[in-house]
C-alpha cells in the first residue's frame, strides 16, 4: 500500500471504517483489481460478491495492507479509524502451521493477546468458532481436521486477536447446514457488539440472511454497491442443467470399493467398518457433517491416508493401502482433486507446468501428448491457458479449483474424487463445472465421489447418496443409501 492516513478530523464518528481510493493491482499478466474506490461502513457487515476472479480476495488482502505472490499493489489513498483488523482467508492451510498441535499455535496466540490487554481465551474462541468442547481437539495437527474444522480454527486464531474489523473470505463454504448456521449467528453477534465485518463470499444467501451493505465486482471494477437489492439477478437465480439425465440404472459392474474400512488418527477412530462402492458411470455423493469422515474416506480410497482394518478394491482388484506402494497406472487411475486447491500445488511451478506433468509421470505420454491432454483439461472446465501459465499464488480461489480439476483430468482418470470443488465457484461456473463431471461420467464411463455440504450440489449430480451420520460411522454405506430418482 502507498499510503495509509488517519481518518479525517471532519467525518462523521465511526461511519466509514474503512476508505480506498484509486486501488490497483496487476501482475505481470494481467490486471486483477483495476483503480477502484471503497467505502466499508463502520460495524455493519459488508458483503464483496462477484464471479470467480473478479478481483475479491485481491481487494479483501489490500485491505490490510498485504497481497498475493507476483501481485502488485498500488493506492493512491487508504483511511482507516482506528481499526485493528483479523483476515480468515479462503484456504486456512495457508496460515495453519503443520509441525505444530492446534493447543500449542492457539496457547501462543492468546498469551500473545493477553499481554496486549485482549482478555480472550482458547475455549471461549473455540465456542465462538462452532467447536464442540472437546480436550483431543487440542492434541490434533492441522492435517488432522476436515476442511471444515481448519476454517473454523483460522476464525477461532482471529477472535483471539479481539479485532475491530474481521474480513471473513468465504468463512461458510465447506460447512455442514449446522456449522454454517453458526458462523452466520456468530457474525450477526459479533456485529451486534460493533465490530465491523468484511464477507468475500459467493454464498448469496449468506449475504441476504446477515449481510446490511453489498460491494460488486466484475473484472477488477466495482459495478454496483448498495444494500442487498442490488445483488445481480442472474447470480441469484438457480442456473439450469445443460441437460444431462440421472443414471437409474444399477452399474454393469464396481469400479471402486471400500470393504470393511477402518481409519483413524492415533487413538481416534474416524471410520469404522465402513464400506462404499461406486460403479462405473456412476455418481456417489457423500455428506454428514464436518469431521465426520468424508475426506478420510476418500483420502483412504485414493491411498492418502492407509487404514487400520479393511481394504480398497479397483475394479475388483486389491490395492495396497499406501499410494507408495501401488503401481503407476492405479495412482493414476484415482484421481484427488482437493478442497483446499492451492494447497496441493506446488508454489514455485507454474500450473501449467504442473498440469502437463501428471500425463507424462503417470501415463507415459510424450511432451505432445501430455500438453494436448493439458488443453483439452483446461478447455473442459472453462480456464484460460494464459492463467494456468502463472504460479498458483496468483490465481483466485476458484481459479484454482478449477486448474486443480484440470489436472486431475489431465491423467484421464477412470474414478475421479471431488472434495467440495464447487465452494470457490460463482453460479456460473459451477454449473459448468457440474456439467463437466456429468458428461464425464456418463460418456467415458467415469466413477465419480462426491463429497460436498451444498444440497443442490448432490442434488444436481448424485446418482447415489450416502450419509456419514456420525463420526464412527459402522453402517455398510452401500447397502445402506438409496438410489436417487431421476429429476
Amino acid at each position: 500500500m502507498t499510503d495509509i492516513l488517519p481518518a479525517a478530523a471532519s467525518a462523521p464518528a465511526r461511519a466509514t471504517a474503512i476508505q480506498v481510493r484509486g486501488l490497483t493491482a496487476r501482475t505481470r499478466d494481467r490486471i486483477l483489481v483495476d483503480g477502484i474506490d471503497l467505502d466499508i461502513p463502520a460495524g455493519l457487515v459488508t458483503a464483496l460478491v462477484g464471479a470467480s476472479g473478479s478481483g475479491k480476495t485481491t481487494t479483501a488482502l489490500a485491505l490490510i495492507g498485504e497481497q498475493r505472490p507476483g501481485v502488485e499493489l498500488k493506492t493512491d489513498s487508504v483511511r482507516m479509524d482506528g481499526v485493528r483488523c483479523g483476515y480468515v482467508p479462503q484456504q486456512p492451510s495457508s496460515v495453519l502451521n503443520p509441525a505444530l498441535r492446534i493447543g500449542t499455535v492457539l496457547g501462543d496466540i492468546a498469551r500473545a493477546a493477553q499481554q496486549q490487554g485482549d482478555r480472550a481465551s482458547v475455549p471461549d474462541a473455540l465456542g465462538r468458532a462452532g467447536f464442540p468442547s472437546d480436550p483431543g481437539m487440542l492434541r490434533r495437527y492441522p492435517h488432522q481436521l476436515s476442511g471444515g474444522q481448519q476454517q473454523r480454527l483460522v476464525i477461532a486464531q482471529a477472535l483471539l486477536t479481539d479485532p475491530t474489523c474481521l474480513i471473513l473470505d468465504e468463512p461458510t463454504t465447506g460447512q455442514d447446514p449446522l456449522n454454517r448456521a453458526a458462523i452466520l449467528d456468530e457474525i450477526l453477534r459479533l456485529r451486534g457488539q460493533g465490530l465491523t465485518i468484511v464477507l468475500v463470499t459467493h454464498d448469496l444467501d449468506a449475504v441476504r440472511e446477515v449481510a446490511e451493505h453489498v460491494i460488486v465486482m466484475a473484472e477488477g471494477q466495482v459495478i454496483n454497491a448498495g444494500g442487498t437489492t442490488i445483488l445481480p439477478a442472474l447470480a441469484l437465480s438457480p442456473v439450469p442443467r445443460a441437460g444431462a439425465t440421472k443414471n437409474n440404472t444399477t452399474p454393469a459392474a464396481t469400479r471402486l470399493e471400500l470393504n470393511a474400512v477402518t481409519a483413524g488418527y492415533r487413538t481416534t477412530a474416524v471410520l469404522e467398518g465402513m464400506s462404499l462402492s461406486i460403479g462405473t458411470g456412476e455418481c456417489v455423493a457423500l455428506v454428514g457433517r464436518s469431521g465426520c469422515g468424508k475426506s478420510t474416506a476418500a483420502r483412504v480410497a485414493a491411498g492418502l491416508h492407509p487404514p487400520t482394518a479393511g481394504r480398497v478394491l479397483l475394479d475388483g482388484v486389491p490395492v495396497a493401502g499406501s499410494v507408495q506402494r501401488r503401481t503407476r497406472d492405479q495412482v493414476a487411475d484415482i484421481a484427488y482433486v482437493f478442497q483446499d486447491a492451492k494447497a496441493a500445488f506446488d508454489p514455485y511451478r507454474s500450473v501449467w507446468g504442473q498440469i502437463v506433468r501428471g500425463p507424462t509421470r503417470l501415463r507415459g505420454a510424450t511432451d505432445r501428448e501430455a500438453v494436448a491432454a493439458a488443453r483439452r483439461a483446461l478447455e473442459q472446465v472453462g480456464l484460460d491457458e494464459q492463467i494456468a501459465h502463472q504460479r498458483p499464488g496468483a490465481l483466485s480461489g476458484g481459479e484454482a479449483q478449477r486448474a486443480a480439476l484440470a489436472r486431475a483430468l489431465a491423467t484421464t482418470p477412470t474414478v475421479l474424487i471431488c472434495d467440495e470443488i464447487t465452494t470457490g465457484l460463482d453460479a456460473i461456473s459451477q454449473r459448468h463445472v457440474l456439467d463437466v463431471l456429468t458428461d464425464l461420467t456418463r460418456s467415458q464411463h467415469l466413477a465419480l465421489l462426491v463429497i460436498s455440504h451444498d444440497t443442490d450440489v448432490v442434488d444436481s449430480v448424485a446418482d447415489r447418496v450416502v450419509d456419514l451420520h456420525s463420526c464412527t460411522t459402522t453402517a455398510d454405506a452401500s447397502r445402506s443409501s438409496k438410489r436417487r430418482k431421476p429429476r
